[in-house]
């Protein structure tokens, strides 16, 4: 256990944030699953655009890095539009 205080603090800010990030990071991969999960393709426009939100939000605030999102995004993109 820290006995700094500064320590002290940052060993509650890590732990406020590893909850927000587990939250954000579940709600992110939720969204991707629903995407690949749609039966038609208008499901799977909305969800996309969810999605994007999502990882665009997600890269920004640093929960995954912006070359990842960019790539999830694509690949999405991809599945989108094949399907029928």
């Amino acid at each position: 256990m820290p006995q700094i205080k500064s320590a002290k603090k940052a060993m509650r800010q890590s732990r406020r944030h590893a909850v927000v990030n587990r939250a954000q990071r579940s709600a992110l991969r939720t969204a991707l699953k629903r995407v690949r999960g749609a039966t038609t393709k208008d499901e799977a426009t909305q969800a996309y655009a969810a999605a994007v939100r999502l990882l665009d939000r997600a890269a920004r605030k640093g929960l995954i890095h912006k070359n990842n999102a960019a790539r999830s995004k694509s690949r999405l993109a991809k599945f989108v539009k094949t399907k029928s």
